[in-house]
């Protein structure tokens, strides 16, 4: 089987159960926002060296896949108890971190730089399934929506805590 089939060369893909739709569509936008995110996941992976962030972020990436399909009409749905999951990750490291003062300027190591880049993707991702929920009213899983909120915190914490592991101090930004 080629990796081709020239089915996209007019500007159109097929969703899961068969239907066209043009690839600037919504939905499109949305679940390959999700799919770019994954990937930025990906690389954190790659590139990290804290192992229990690294365990964190293989399972979300399954988690993403899972969203990709039910993005693209896919029948498997995310738990909502993966929310709370995430909201346990955060609950654990936070306490762990100085108290936040001043907005943090991305950066730092280099996995949690990394890490603050996914989340602004994650972010990107977030918008795109709102705007989906917005056009296409009760056919997106509100699930996924505060999924992809919770997960920009989990990442926002992730960096902070990586920093913190590396003794990397954090650049405020202060006005």
């Amino acid at each position: 089987m080629a990796i081709y089939t020239k089915f996209g060369d007019q500007g159109q893909t097929s969703l899961l159960g068969g239907s066209v739709v043009a690839k600037d569509d919504p939905r499109v936008e949305a679940y390959g926002a999700v799919d770019e995110l994954n990937a930025a996941l990906g690389i954190v992976v790659a590139f990290g060296d804290i192992g229990d962030v690294n365990a964190s972020l293989l399972c979300i990436q399954k988690d993403l896949f899972v969203i990709g399909a039910e993005l693209a009409g896919g029948k498997k749905h995310l738990s909502p108890s993966r929310v709370s999951d995430l909201e346990r990750e955060i609950d654990t490291l936070w306490p762990e971190l100085p108290p936040l003062k001043h907005f943090i300027i991305p950066g730092g190591s280099k996995t949690a730089s990394l890490i603050h880049l996914a989340r602004t993707v994650c972010r990107r991702a977030e918008r795109q399934v709102v705007l989906l929920s917005n056009v296409e009213k009760k056919k997106v899983n509100p699930n996924i929506i505060t999924y992809l909120n919770r997960l920009g915190d989990l990442l926002f914490t992730q960096a902070r805590y990586v920093n913190y592991k590396k003794r990397k101090e954090e650049a405020v930004w202060r006005g």
